[in-house]
């Protein structure tokens, strides 16, 4: 049974020929039009490249435990927004399968899977680091903004002892987020860099728990560094 069929999407089309994708998951109570519009606000434009498609999923709704179990749109769920309590495995594994399915999608389309970045906002960053690091350690990079992993998080379970070369995790958070404490990010960071994960934090002064256009300036020049144009694999038929 196919998961991903469930998992509605919008999505900005390369402007040349499409030889790379960004899957880029939007944070709790958003869609993927919503991230999207609201990059677009903030960029004046969209969040475009000459040769990469930007996917943006949006998350099914489910009871989400810190609104009093309400519909959500949500990744998964979770007992409460700490860094210290244990991870909801179950909606977890759930989201995966169906993102699992958009990457193989993307894959059948012809686009190899060390040409596409993971990445998301608050949630949706979380979601990309089970997602890379737990089912899919070839893709081209990970990015993670105002993001974290529980103290406990199986993804570092996973990791440890993995003997093959992990992707790039590429970390922003803002040092004023009251929501998501910059020193949970920066642990993650630290966590993941000691399990053998190349990262980059990126500390965003005066930021809350939000985007901002230099942020999303940096991580598009980062995202091209990943995803070259005219290397041997885009010019695979």
């Amino acid at each position: 049974m196919a998961h991903s069929a469930v998992l509605q999407r919008c999505f900005v089309p390369a402007r040349r020929k499409h030889t790379a994708s960004v899957i880029f998951l939007h944070g709790s109570g958003d869609t993927g039009s919503g991230i999207r519009s609201s990059i677009k606000q903030i960029l004046n434009e969209d969040l475009s490249f000459p040769h990469i498609k930007v996917i943006f999923p949006t998350a099914p709704e489910r009871p989400y435990t810190p609104m009093m179990g309400a519909q959500s749109n949500v990744w998964f769920d979770r007992y409460k927004i700490s860094n210290v309590c244990p991870e909801h495995l179950e909606s977890i594994e759930s989201t995966c399968n169906m993102l699992n399915d958009l990457i193989e999608e993307e894959v059948n389309s012809g686009i190899p899977k060390n040409r596409i970045v993971l990445g998301g906002f608050s949630m949706g960053g979380a979601m990309a680091m089970h997602l890379a690091y737990r089912h899919h350690q070839t893709v081209a990079g990970v990015f993670a903004l105002s993001s974290f992993l529980n103290k406990s998080s199986i993804v570092y379970q996973t990791l440890k002892n993995n003997p093959i070369r992990l992707p790039e995790l590429y970390q922003c958070h803002g040092t004023s987020d009251e929501l998501v404490m910059h020193s949970w990010g920066e642990e993650t960071n630290h966590m993941l860099s000691s399990l053998g994960v190349p990262t980059s934090f990126h500390s965003i002064p005066n930021l809350y728990h939000e985007l901002r256009k230099d942020e999303l300036e940096n991580l598009s020049s980062w995202i091209l560094k990943k995803l070259t144009e005219g290397t041997d694999a885009e010019n695979k038929d």
